[in-house]
């Protein structure tokens, strides 16, 4: 008796052909390059992950550090300010009072000043 498993086969096409579908070339619909495209874009998913984490805070940073500047400070000194102040808040919630609530970010900045001063 032979078995051809003609239908499984097609289902394992299709499946990585749709999850490929809009991919560049050969890679969309031959099942080897497809295949392969896959797996790497598997890895990219993994490394883009913890890659997203790095971007944000490069982000967080750029605006806290426009802000502080626009208030006549640098970014190193409020951060080293707001550490001697006590005042314990992440770079995520300072980029937000940046761009969102100016003038509770240049309470800030005033109180960070005042510790350096201390």
């Amino acid at each position: 008796m032979r078995v051809k498993g003609s239908s499984a086969s097609r289902r394992k096409l299709k499946k990585l052909f749709s999850i490929t579908k809009g991919y560049w070339g050969r890679k969309k619909n031959v099942y080897r390059r497809a295949r392969e495209a896959y797996l790497k874009s598997l890895t990219r998913m993994f490394h883009d992950r913890k890659r997203k984490k790095r971007d944000f805070r490069r982000l967080w940073i750029m605006r806290i550090n426009a802000a502080a500047r626009a208030n006549g400070m640098q970014y190193s000194a409020l951060i080293n300010g707001l550490k001697k102040a006590n005042i314990n808040i992440n770079r995520k919630m300072l980029a937000d009072l940046a761009v969102h609530d100016a003038p509770a970010f240049a309470r800030l900045v005033d109180a960070a000043r005042e510790a350096l001063a201390a």
